[in-house]
């Protein structure tokens, strides 16, 4: 789903932004350098890397309230923060259409920006249709880009070396810290990532049914896994068809799946429709988290990207076995 912000909406917060920008750039109050993103997965990234010296930060998640990026509305303070800020990191799809207006706008002349999508180049992936999935006739549409690319741990260790890299250009004076902090960080992300191959490698199974959005493809792309879904990962479809339920439980029974998979959040619904059309209907749902729905709350209580990615492969081991 493409996400629009009016030009008359954002006329507005950037006129606001010029009345009340002061003419120095960083407030009086505060010698800290400001830090903006927009996703969860992206700020944890930037935590890491800082390590000891988040003290000497101001970091901010834009989307902390568990809105997803594909209906999220920035308010005046957002584009404001964004305005002031000293490095700006956002994911670069359709769904951040908006950034470039604000950074535009950027009151601070010296600010740094990073689109991660940019970044990975050739790695970002088109938005995949697959057979049975139920996709939404929008215009336009055509080869657009899948934005879920931190739900790849390589993906993940790419872009936090390019994060350490950044950090280092706008506060060189900590360089080795930042170096040291992504060596380490990195060496998990990959540790990680092995767990995941060896489980795919040791799986019986090797096709995945998701009876829900597939935001996922990094990382089946990652590990060769075959999948089946019931839409694409930025629909905004809930009900899904006769025709896509069917199809889809009819792969449950060709497979001999023994799970069907549903994401954080979900009402598993449609999931369980797909179980109960199968030939035993005896599956179980097993959920994984795009990450999508992550709060403030919820990073207090110690969410991390790591520990959803950990999540996430016990529940690949249940989908696979």
């Amino acid at each position: 789903m493409i996400k629009r912000i009016t030009a008359a909406v954002l006329c507005v917060i950037l006129v606001l932004i010029c009345f009340t920008a002061c003419s120095d750039v960083k407030s009086k109050e505060s010698q800290k350098k400001s830090i903006v993103t927009t996703v969860f997965p992206v700020y944890d990234w930037v935590m890491n890397v800082l390590g000891e010296k988040e003290s000497s930060f101001d970091v901010t998640l834009l989307l902390d309230s568990g809105v997803d990026m594909h209906s999220y509305q920035p308010t005046v303070d957002d584009i404001m923060k964004i305005s002031d800020a000293d490095l700006f990191i956002y994911i670069g799809g359709e769904s951040d259409i908006w950034v470039q207006d604000a950074i535009k706008e950027a009151v601070n002349g010296d600010m740094v920006s990073l689109n991660l999508m940019e970044e990975l180049g050739n790695r970002v992936r088109d938005e995949q249709t697959v057979s049975g999935m139920q996709s939404e006739e929008i215009e336009n549409e055509e080869n657009a880009k899948d934005e879920h690319i931190w739900l790849s741990l390589k993906n993940a260790s790419v872009l936090t070396e390019k994060i350490g890299q950044t950090l280092k250009e706008i506060d060189g004076d900590s360089s080795d810290i930042y170096d040291a902090n992504t060596l380490s960080y990195v060496k998990s992300l990959k540790e990680l990532d092995k767990k995941y191959e060896d489980t795919v490698k040791t799986s019986d199974k090797n096709t995945l049914v998701f009876g829900d959005r597939f935001p996922f493809i990094y990382m089946t792309e990652d590990y060769s896994l075959e999948y089946y879904a019931a839409f694409p990962g930025c629909s905004a479809e809930t009900e899904a068809s006769f025709e896509t339920v069917t199809f889809l439980a009819d792969k449950v029974d060709e497979l001999d799946l023994k799970s069907v998979i549903a994401l954080d959040g979900s009402d598993q619904k449609i999931a369980r429709t797909i179980i109960e059309n199968t030939k035993t209907k005896d599956q179980s749902i097993v959920i994984m988290d795009s990450m999508q729905s992550v709060t403030g709350q919820d990073i207090e209580n110690g969410e991390n990207y790591l520990s959803v990615m950990e999540k996430n492969l016990e529940a690949l081991k249940e989908a696979l076995r």
